[in-house]
């Protein structure tokens, strides 16, 4: 059976304030033709099919458009909800919409619940694990912990134990929503974070042919099994150096992952972060690649220039995002306060804080174990509030 795995669609996002709307439309043009062109059978989609929990209409209309465009192709979509994603909404009219081969999972109530799709070979069991919020399925589940590896280990023994009831030989398939060890984020997916833990180990989807991931935006092989397809766009400019791609994975009649094959998406211009004294950016000529590229400038200048964007602008009409970063001596005591919290954790930062008040003794561990609680009661509580706001 011929999988076409995408995910991080993110539909209504935009990059530094320019809408993204053409350029998602002109993927999921690009995934069409792909499922036609490549005979593929199915199309899993592994979440963050929106950008927010309520959506912009011209982003639910793009959605609708490809709903429609897929069912008419005839060939089986599985989709799940993200953490960016609504379930609720998301998963409105999902039992007519399955009538015509799009199958959404976005309660977890269903994870043991697979989409079968025969070929010639027997079923393939495929299975949606909606992006799982700990604090809100863990006694749903009758996990033994608050934390992402125990709700997904839980979702993951329903599964098993579902596929044990199928005939020897039915395959099987489990779309994914969440952070796995070994995968490398980017600065655009929103923190899911509990306890100070994110990743869970592969080893929680042991037993299954094929895991389709999603969160992370970068395209990513953890096993032969488990992978990330990453998001068809760029979010953001650490993404700067990825390869936007989808995995088309051919299953075997035993399971074995046949070929898996990166299908390239389409660009809608290239990203480059340049650096350096903005008059040495506008007069090298090393740079002249760039100059229809969107721009991420970081500006070592000592003094800041005046009108540094205008300036900018004229050689590289697609600047977007201006970073100074003076050039500094390490002991310069001026050195920015953003800068120091450049690539540290809200836990981190919080930890710092608190040394910096008591005169550089900082939290012992009982105190770390408040400030955990403290960021995960926040981020759940806003969980609960957009839970509550689109029912």
């Amino acid at each position: 059976m011929r999988l076409l795995h995408t995910s991080d669609w993110h539909l209504g996002r935009s990059f530094h304030r320019v809408s993204l709307l053409d350029a998602q439309a002109a993927f999921l043009d690009h995934l069409v033709a792909t499922v036609c062109e490549r005979e593929v059978d199915a199309v899993l989609v592994a979440g963050d099919v929106y950008d927010r929990a309520v959506p912009p209409l011209p982003a639910v209309a793009l959605f609708d458009t490809a709903l429609h465009r897929l069912a008419d192709a005839g060939v089986p979509t599985v989709m799940i909800s993200g953490n960016h994603d609504s379930g609720r909404r998301l998963g409105v009219g999902a039992g007519l919409i399955e009538r015509a081969g799009i199958h959404l999972r976005t309660d977890p109530a269903g994870v043991g619940t697979p989409v079968l799709l025969p070929d010639a070979h027997g079923d393939v069991a495929l299975y949606g694990l909606p992006y799982l919020e700990p604090a809100l399925v863990r006694e749903q589940f009758g996990a033994a912990k608050t934390g992402h590896e125990a709700v997904l280990a839980a979702a993951m023994d329903r599964v098993r134990a579902d596929l044990a009831t199928r005939p020897d030989g039915t395959r099987s398939v489990v779309l994914a929503h969440a952070f796995v060890a070994g995968g490398e984020p980017s600065d655009s997916e929103r923190d899911i974070t509990v306890g100070g833990v994110a990743a869970v180990p592969a080893g929680v989807f042991d037993g299954v042919d094929y895991v389709a991931l999603g969160h992370l935006h970068g395209s990513q092989t953890l096993t032969e099994r488990v992978r990330y397809s990453g998001s068809p766009l760029a979010y953001s400019f650490s993404e700067t150096d990825h390869r936007k791609t989808m995995w088309l994975i051919d299953l075997g009649a035993d399971g074995a992952i046949d070929t898996a094959e990166r299908i390239d998406c389409p660009v809608p211009r290239p990203l480059a972060r340049i650096r350096g004294r903005l008059d040495d950016l506008l007069a090298d000529p090393g740079l002249a690649r760039h100059e229809d590229s969107w721009i991420e400038a970081t500006l070592t200048d000592a003094v800041r220039p005046a009108e540094p964007m205008a300036r900018l602008a004229e050689r590289f009409p697609h600047a977007l995002h201006l970073v100074f970063d003076p050039e500094r001596a390490e002991d310069d005591p001026a050195l920015s306060y953003a800068g120091r919290l450049r690539d540290r954790s809200d836990q981190q930062i919080a930890e710092d804080f608190v040394a910096h008040v008591r005169g550089g003794a900082g939290p012992d561990s009982a105190e770390r174990h408040v400030l955990h609680g403290a960021f995960d009661d926040v981020r759940v509580d806003a969980a609960r509030h957009e839970r509550e706001v689109t029912r």
